[in-house]
């Protein structure tokens, strides 16, 4: 990812079932919960971290 601020849409694809409690609350965090549902968020230092921690787990696209 680069460092610019920008739109990116982010997608849950995988189940939080059978994972460590830090990448669940780290998915509720980001707004998803459920395979499948997208939240439109701002590239931040804060939110890139988050989607390297759950990076598995989700689709990130650039807009």
């Amino acid at each position: 990812m680069d460092k610019k601020m920008g739109k990116i849409l982010i997608t849950q694809k995988k189940s939080t079932i059978k994972r460590p409690k830090n990448q669940k609350r780290t998915i509720v965090a980001l707004g998803l919960g459920r395979i499948n549902k997208s939240v439109e968020k701002e590239l931040t230092p804060s939110i890139e971290g988050m989607i390297k921690a759950v990076g598995h787990l989700i689709e990130v696209k650039e807009f």
